[in-house]
């Protein structure tokens, strides 16, 4: 059966839409004998009310927008569950807009979300932001806004990541204790705050124990995995190829299991692997990969909740979260 709004009541009736709204809500401004007409026909016609409608002239839609980059990383596929787990218990449904790493993608979204259509906005960062000017029109809506992990660190608005610069450093120094020297880099983006970070962390690392940082060993990927995979089998056909990567996100790991493995070069025997990783399969990778693991369904929670928060008490606080990361030795460096 069809369903019937408020328009096609109003043109049988011969009212304003406004009126049969205000009858529908049983408003003092309407006459006893126009709500019974209104009611009548509403009930004839089997009238549902839009639910989303309603919310929308109440100001609240009930609803919150999560803004992630990509779906495959199992870091935000565990966000997505703690941001969730706290959606449930406030009532609210979540959005999952999809920006595939495409700037314009994002800004088009961002553009979406300012009429109304959500009460708050959970964001991670797309590579391929080149400029903030959305962020900031955003911001200006007042719209409650919360980073995640990818986070835009000029903008004041609530953030919360994990410890990615004492992360990198200790993938890095784990890489070092294990016997090697020659560790290459395999970068984000270095314009995203985590890619910045994680670089700074390997660097530092590298310096503190008395070993040059090699140019030509930090490899700038991107997010077209044939490019990433053809110049890290690249990097391993080198005569002074690495004993060690630390690869900056896990789907990098995986490219450089598939390098060696094709190359013919054993791990951890010629060359030790580590990643930042949230792959549940981590420990049956053949051999098992050693991983700087994210809290990610806790980053989720902690800023859903703050997202909560905000859309309370319709403030929007300056809110910094860092949450630590774990590092999980494994046989891809040799424990």
């Amino acid at each position: 059966m069809k369903s019937v709004n408020l328009k096609e009541l109003a043109l049988q009736l011969n009212l304003s839409i406004s009126t049969v709204s205000k009858a529908l809500n049983d408003s003092y401004e309407i006459t006893p004998e126009t709500k019974r007409r209104v009611q009548e026909l509403a009930d004839a016609l089997h009238y549902q009310p839009n639910p989303y409608a309603r919310s929308l002239r109440k100001q609240k839609s009930k609803t919150i927008a999560v803004i992630i980059p990509e779906i495959a990383n199992n870091f935000f596929t565990l966000a997505i569950n703690g941001i969730e787990s706290i959606a449930r218990q406030h009532g609210y449904h979540v959005l999952i807009y999809l920006t595939h790493e495409d700037y314009q993608k994002e800004v088009e979204i961002t553009q979406l979300l300012q009429n109304g259509r959500v009460d708050g906005v959970l964001m991670s960062l797309s590579s391929n932001n080149n400029e903030n000017e959305h962020l900031y029109d955003l911001h200006k809506k007042m719209l409650p806004l919360v980073f995640f992990d990818r986070v835009f660190e000029d903008l004041e608005a609530a953030k919360v990541t994990t410890d990615d610069y004492e992360s990198g450093y200790k993938a890095t120094a784990h890489l070092i204790e294990q016997g090697c020297r020659r560790i290459a880099h395999l970068a984000i983006p270095k314009d995203l705050s985590i890619g910045k970070k994680r670089m700074q962390g390997y660097m530092q690392a590298l310096n503190d124990h008395q070993i040059p940082v090699q140019e030509d060993l930090i490899i700038a990927c991107t997010d077209n995995q044939q490019m990433n995979y053809a110049f890290i089998r690249e990097l391993m056909e080198r005569k002074d190829r690495p004993d060690g990567i630390f690869a900056s996100v896990e789907k990098l790991a995986i490219n450089t299991y598939q390098a060696c493995a094709e190359l013919h070069i054993p791990i951890p025997e010629e060359v030790k692997v580590i990643s930042f990783a949230n792959l549940e399969t981590a420990a049956f990778l053949n051999p098992s990969l050693t991983t700087i693991t994210q809290p990610a369904f806790e980053i989720g929670k902690q800023a859903a909740s703050i997202l909560f928060e905000a859309i309370k008490m319709k403030n929007i606080k300056n809110h910094y979260s860092i949450l630590k990361s774990v590092l999980i030795k494994r046989k891809s460096t040799g424990c």
